[in-house]
C-alpha cells in the first residue's frame, strides 16, 4: 500500500475507533465518512460491511488477548491468570458498547467476518481454562465455549447502566462459578 493511501487507511480507521467507541457496535458508517472527510463510497470499498469494519477494529484486541493469554499460561496460580485475562477480556469489550452480540453472533457464523478472530480469542481463553483445570483449580465441566459464554455476559452486564455500581461485585460472583469442581447438570 503507498504511504498516502496507508495514511488515510490508519486515519479513517482512528476515526472509525473514536465513532464506534462513542456510539457502540451500530454507530452510523455516515458519521464515520463524515467524521473522517471521506465519502461513504470510500468506506465502503475498505470496508465492504459493518462486520468487516469491526473485525478490523476487533482484530488488534483479540490479536492482543491472544498474546496476553500466552503470556498468562506461564504465571504460577494458574486460576489467578484465567481471572485476570477474564477480567482483560471484558475490559477490552467495553471500549466498544453493543459488540458482545455481534460477536456471539459471529462466532457461529463461519461467513462472518469476526468468526476467525473470534475464534483464536475464544481458544486462547481455552487454553488458559484447560491449564487451570490440570491443576484442578477450575471446574472441569467447563469448555472454551462455557467461557466466551461467561465473558459475553459481564460484557453485557457492564453495558447495563442500571448493572454498572455493582459491576464488580457480579464480576466476582460470575467468575467465581469456574473455581467449583462441582459438576453442573447439562
Amino acid at each position: 500500500m503507498r504511504a498516502d493511501a496507508r495514511k488515510n487507511y490508519e486515519h479513517l480507521l482512528a476515526v472509525a475507533r473514536e465513532v464506534v467507541a462513542e456510539q457502540g457496535a451500530d454507530a452510523s458508517l455516515r458519521d464515520i465518512a463524515r467524521k473522517a472527510e471521506v465519502g461513504l463510497g470510500t468506506l465502503y470499498r475498505r470496508f465492504p460491511t459493518r462486520e468487516a469494519l469491526l473485525e478490523t477494529l476487533l482484530r488488534e484486541t483479540f490479536d492482543n488477548l491472544s498474546a496476553r493469554a500466552k503470556e498468562l499460561m506461564l504465571a504460577k496460580d494458574t486460576g489467578a491468570a484465567l481471572i485476570l485475562w477474564v477480567r482483560e477480556a471484558v475490559s477490552y469489550a467495553q471500549n466498544y458498547r453493543g459488540v458482545i452480540a455481534t460477536m456471539v453472533a459471529a462466532i457461529e457464523d463461519p461467513e462472518s467476518a469476526l468468526h476467525d478472530s473470534c475464534v483464536v480469542m475464544r481458544a486462547a481463553g481455552a487454553e488458559l481454562l484447560s491449564r487451570a483445570q490440570s491443576e484442578g483449580k477450575a471446574r472441569i465441566d467447563m469448555e472454551g465455549f462455557d467461557l466466551f459464554a461467561l465473558i459475553s455476559a459481564l460484557a453485557w452486564l457492564r453495558d447495563q447502566p442500571s448493572f454498572l455500581p455493582r459491576a464488580d461485585y457480579l464480576f466476582s460472583l460470575i467468575t467465581s462459578s469456574i473455581f467449583t469442581n462441582v459438576a453442573s447438570s447439562r
